[in-house]
């Protein structure tokens, strides 16, 4: 179910951040990722590993590692991203019962799934750094400075 998920929210916004600020090239830590979204290290860390897991993202070990994208970012959906934790997360929650539900409240909860789902799908990785950038937002230089005297 999408609607209103807080681990997908936070998935996509590590998603966005890596493909911002690292791409496929560079490397970004997670306690940089969270300090950007204002979220604790230890919070991300599942959802790192699950994206790492499903390949959307690259883990390199070591002091000077980090994440990378797994795969371009036109590549990479809003949807698939969300899939990932959502389908980790499947068991976590408590289900309604009752004809209420059963009968109105969840086909019309799954009519506007379908369409949030349908909107993400539309929506990739590449999109979103377009608009960080539309927003203002500036990439880091990672190119290393050199003077000469």
């Amino acid at each position: 179910m999408y609607l209103r998920r807080d681990r997908a929210m936070i998935a996509v916004i590590i998603m966005v951040d890596v493909a911002f600020h690292a791409g496929r090239s560079s490397l970004v830590s997670g306690g940089d990722i969270a300090e950007r979204a204002g979220l604790a290290r230890r919070g991300i860390e599942p959802l790192l590993q699950a994206l790492s897991r499903s390949g959307l993202l690259e883990s390199v070990r070591g002091p000077r590692g980090g994440y990378r994208l797994g795969r371009p970012q036109r590549d990479i959906g809003l949807d698939e991203i969300v899939r990932v934790v959502v389908s980790e997360d499947a068991g976590a929650e408590e289900t309604a019962q009752g004809a209420l539900y059963r009968n109105v409240i969840e086909p019309c909860w799954q009519v506007l799934d379908e369409t949030i789902r349908n909107e993400m799908a539309a929506l990739t990785l590449e999109e979103m750094v377009r608009r960080a950038e539309a927003a203002g937002l500036r990439r880091p230089v990672h190119e290393p400075i050199s003077f000469s005297i």
